[in-house]
């Protein structure tokens, strides 16, 4: 990392304090201090060895006290018979002149002057060195000289590609379009969840289109000073102009398009300066100024709605999260760089990290190499990958932590419950491992794994959602009679699908076809306060009474069906606490009735790493695989 260099006016700042502590303290600390009287009778005993008159100031000097020579000083005083008397004495004296008039201006203006030094250093430190200190309107947009980033390094998301090809087109051949009619679009947003590759298509945008491409990011708009922000917009836009046709970039637009009004007290005024000018700067192009704006954001919600309209922001581009061929595809260009060995398979992987974006995946494939060289691999392998994937959720195994022999059967049996029911339910996702090895704050986790991803959920399959949820409790029950916390996590679960049942998704013949939610979109703009509720407390009474029989019809029927499966759940608990991990074969063995083959000694005792997977809290099922992939989203 470059060292930034100091700039003179710190080197400023330093002399002027050393010049002015030299001047205030004075360069000596133990003169004493006596009155006149004292020294003239110092004078007459002969004890005075020099002195030092400055007329109209002080006089100093050095005198003999218990054999030792010690310096003084007196206050001036117009004495016509002191030389005499030094003379007859034989004292070594000298006068001084002047001088008096630079200490006072000194000590006067001194502070003053370092003030000036001290904020005109902490000016040009904030402002990129000394040559800046006055160039706070200036944009602090990057325009790179070439990025090797193009759209073959972006796997998946052929339709946003396409809409940005159209774009780089236009700016390579503005005719084309132009002789139909066609005007260019102003600008593209780009929003999605985070680690999406928002910022990485705009940079691939920059590699193909070979135009000038200036890149900044939100907050850098945003100052202390009132009109710094709006002046750096005005700054890009022009920057941008003279070297048309170009391409700006502005990443974490939300930063500076925030909703104007939005919050208690009305915002703040130097960032709805700034979003006015960008406004103003947007809609103000001239119609043949090949300029294209590009921005990104996680948060299109909270944008000003003047900001998204036509003529601003054209184009608004959604970049999902990846399906399971995008990720595929996503985990071969991340695995290009590193040593794979030749069983691993990526599709498994793909399959086993629904709802995971671009970052996420990189991650896995960084820490799968990481995990390898750790144990001094040649090459990474499968289950290094698979390790990755729970240490990215949930951190590594906890194998120093204990478990007694009564949790470990109650854990046992729970999650053999999750797993029971979830095979026994029609519709489901496949069990791939159960565990219940200790991983960050789990006790034990039942994993299943999608065949396809999912974007709308029936009825059906929400309630057997919450069965699958509450089969780890239910086992508890069948087992022991008894009920323990490590259901906690289930049974959140359980009510939250069972109320979005109820007031989100019209499921309840009792309630009807209705949206009866009180939660609000706008809380982080401040507008829910103006938002009157919908709900009646009839209403209120009447869900929460639908849910609860929603819930305990799901519990009586998981009952039903583990009872009926009681020896089943047994065996399987059995060989769960013997093994402490099961895969997805295994298990159906055990239904099946077949024999599982016998254990090594050692694996009572150290369970193989290459089992463990993905962990959830104790007693919970799926929920992550399920909520990215099964829950309602935009179909």
């Amino acid at each position: 990392m470059k060292k930034q260099k100091l700039g003179l006016t710190f080197w400023l700042f330093v002399i002027a304090l050393i010049f002015y502590i030299n001047f205030a303290m004075g360069r000596k600390t133990n003169i004493e201090e006596i009155p006149y009287s004292k020294f003239k009778q110092l004078l007459k005993l002969g004890k005075i060895v020099s002195v030092e008159i400055i007329p109209g100031e002080f006089i100093k000097g050095v005198y003999f006290s218990q054999g030792e020579k010690r310096e003084f000083k007196t206050s001036y005083i117009d004495d016509p018979n002191l030389l005499e008397e030094m003379e007859k004495q034989g004292v070594n004296y000298t006068a001084k002149t002047g001088g008096r008039w630079i200490r006072d201006l000194i000590l006067s203006f001194g502070p003053f002057v370092l003030i000036i030094l001290a904020w005109l250093f902490l000016l040009s430190r904030a402002n990129g060195g000394a040559r800046q200190i006055f160039s706070f309107g200036k944009a602090r947009a990057q325009m790179p000289t070439q990025t090797k980033t193009t759209f073959d390094d972006v796997a998946g998301y052929e339709e946003v590609k396409e809409e940005l090809i159209e774009i780089i087109k236009f700016l390579k051949d503005p005719q084309k379009f132009s002789r139909l009619g066609a005007k260019i679009p102003k600008g593209v947003l780009l929003y999605g969840p985070p680690g999406s590759g928002k910022t990485l298509l705009a940079r691939a945008v920059a590699g193909e289109a070979g135009v000038p491409f200036f890149s900044a990011s939100g907050s850098e708009f945003v100052e202390m000073f009132v009109g710094v922000g709006a002046a750096r917009i005005r700054d890009l836009f022009q920057l941008a102009k003279k070297r048309a046709p170009a391409v700006v970039f502005i990443d974490e637009i939300d930063a500076v398009g925030r909703h104007r009004g939005a919050g208690l007290g009305g915002g703040h005024d130097e960032r709805e300066q700034t979003l006015n000018q960008l406004l103003v700067e947007m809609d103000g192009f001239d119609p043949n100024t090949n300029i294209v704006i590009i921005s990104a954001t996680n948060r299109p919600d909270i944008l000003d709605p003047a900001l998204l309209r036509p003529g601003r922001f054209d184009r608004h581009i959604y970049v999902p999260a990846p399906n399971l061929k995008e990720r595929e595809e996503i985990l071969k260009v991340h695995a290009k760089k590193v040593k794979m060995a030749p069983e691993v398979d990526l599709k498994v992987i793909a399959r086993r990290t629904p709802g995971f974006v671009g970052s996420d995946l990189a991650n896995i494939i960084n820490e799968a190499a990481l995990l390898a060289a750790r144990k001094d691999k040649e090459v990474v392998e499968m289950q290094d990958l698979e390790e990755a994937i729970d240490r990215v959720i949930a951190g590594p195994e906890k194998k120093s932590r204990v478990i007694q022999s009564k949790e470990k059967e109650i854990v046992s049996w729970h999650e053999s419950g999750h797993a029971l029911v979830a095979k026994f339910l029609p519709g489901g996702d496949p069990v791939h491992r159960v565990s219940i090895i200790p991983r960050g704050p789990a006790l034990g986790y039942t994993l299943q794994l999608p065949l396809e991803d999912k974007h709308i959920t029936s009825k059906e399959e929400l309630l057997n959602k919450i069965k699958v949820l509450l089969g780890g409790r239910v086992a508890e029950k069948i087992a022991f009679n008894d009920y323990s916390t490590g259901a906690q996590n289930d049974l959140e679960k359980a009510t939250e699908i069972a109320y979005k049942m109820v007031t989100k998704y019209g499921m309840s013949q009792r309630i009807g076809p209705a949206v009866f939610s009180e939660t609000s979109e706008d809380v982080f703009l401040g507008l829910e306060i103006a938002k009157k509720t919908r709900v009646s407390e009839k209403m209120k009474q009447t869900i929460d009474e639908e849910v609860r029989n929603i819930i305990q019809k799901a519990e009586r029927e998981t009952l039903e069906l583990l009872e009926k499966n009681k020896e089943i759940l047994k065996k399987l608990a059995e060989e769960l606490k013997k093994r402490e991990v099961l895969d997805g074969n295994e298990i159906d063995k055990i239904i099946k009735g077949e024999e599982l083959p016998p254990l090594e000694p050692e694996k009572d005792y150290n369970p193989p790493t290459t089992r463990s997977s993905k962990p959830e809290k104790e007693g919970e099922t799926h929920a992550e695989e399920e909520n990215n992939s099964g829950n309602p989203t935009n179909s």
